[in-house]
């Protein structure tokens, strides 16, 4: 067993850490990890998302406090700062679907904006948070389908209401920063934009992998809508890890840190097809297939999206780990393991703490920051 205590700088170790949408695939890896590392972690969320998912299988509801709230709710989420006087903040809670966001763009702009600035207002109000990382995404750019690697300085911009409602919400932060977070007693504040994230437990709907999985599971067939569609893969260990350097940077050296953007994405290999990661997943998981139908009506998304990570790699030492066939093989594990003995929540809990352990032994291979207490 990994001793997680002793990585980015032992900053998290009883520190009071707040994790809105923790119930969410990404919200609970990352609340799994702040555990492991010995942090007192609180989660704000206002449902499970979807039957199963990762919180629920792991069990981690049991192993950390679990507070059911509306993000859009600010008076509730006024309570929780008040009560639990967190020290850190990771903003995860959204509508993070593209579709979805056809359907219901006011309910996306009230979460994904109104929800960004309630926290961000709490931040504002409470002078215990120390670091906040707000959490956003890729897409918050204005997409011009170009084969370059967009850059946190890039226009940002939307055409569907997800995206449109990231890149309010990054305007928002911006806004925070300069107006009230930009001096060196208050609290350091950072946005991320992270590429597609893939791994165990994600069983959301209208996503590649969890749509191949639910499929493949019952011997039934998945459908895909866009195969040449290209997007930046990455297992969500990649980000995670990211989110803890740069919420550890906030804390013990913010100088360059604070009030920035930062894209975490995979390696600039790792830019595939949806065609290529089901085909890839496909090999690992075993047996089956897959077909295409062109997606009906008007509801669009970008084809091409390629992120850049220079900034993570020159303010933060930051950068990826894993290799494409990587990032499949440990998905597939992860879903191959919980799919083949139909496994208990304390079961999954083992398996998803096996994988952070080979992660972090990947990361102290290749000598990264977060494990050696680089000063970026």
């Amino acid at each position: 067993m990994v001793n997680h205590s002793e990585y980015f700088w032992d900053v998290y170790r009883n520190k009071r850490v707040l994790v809105t949408g923790h119930t969410g695939f990404k919200g609970s890896w990352l609340s799994l990890w702040l555990n492991r590392l010995g942090a007192e972690v609180t989660g704000f969320s206002k449902y499970l998302p979807s039957t199963p998912c990762h919180c629920e299988v792991t069990g981690l509801q049991e192993k950390m406090a679990h507070h059911e709230g509306d993000i859009r709710d600010f008076r509730e989420l006024e309570k929780i700062f008040k009560e639990f006087q967190p020290q850190v903040v990771f903003h995860l809670a959204a509508q993070p679907i593209v579709r979805e966001s056809y359907d219901n763009p006011k309910i996306t702009f009230d979460i994904n904006l109104g929800g960004t600035v309630n926290i961000l207002e709490c931040v504002r109000q409470n002078p215990c948070v120390k670091a906040a990382v707000i959490i956003t995404s890729d897409k918050c750019y204005e997409n011009l389908g170009r084969d370059l690697a967009y850059r946190e300085d890039d226009r940002l911009g939307g055409e569907d209401p997800y995206s449109a409602s990231k890149a309010c919400a990054e305007i928002a932060c911006h806004a925070y920063f300069k107006s009230f977070f930009n001096h060196a007693d208050v609290c350091q504040i950072a946005t991320t934009r992270a590429g597609n994230v893939i791994g165990g437990g994600d069983w959301a709907a209208d996503r590649i992998v969890p749509d191949c999985v639910r499929a493949w599971s019952k011997n039934d067939t998945p459908v895909i809508r866009k195969p040449e569609a290209t997007r930046p893969w990455q297992h969500v260990l990649e980000p995670v890890s990211g989110y803890l350097w740069l919420g550890a940077c906030l804390l013990n050296n913010p100088r360059g840190v604070t009030g920035e953007s930062f894209n975490f994405g995979p390696k600039k290999d790792v830019v595939k097809s949806v065609r290529e990661l089901a085909d890839l997943f496909l090999k690992c998981w075993g047996k089956g297939t897959w077909k295409h139908v062109p997606p009906e009506g008007t509801k669009k998304e970008a084809s091409l999206l390629k992120l850049s990570c220079d900034k993570a790699l020159a303010k933060l030492s930051w950068e990826p780990l894993l290799t494409f066939a990587e990032t499949v093989e440990l998905t597939a594990q992860w879903y191959k393991r919980y799919y083949k003995n139909e496994t208990n929540g304390a079961d999954m809990y083992d398996v998803t703490n096996a994988q952070i352990d080979w992660y972090v032994q990947k990361a102290i291979s290749r000598g990264a920051p977060w494990i050696n207490g680089v000063k970026v």
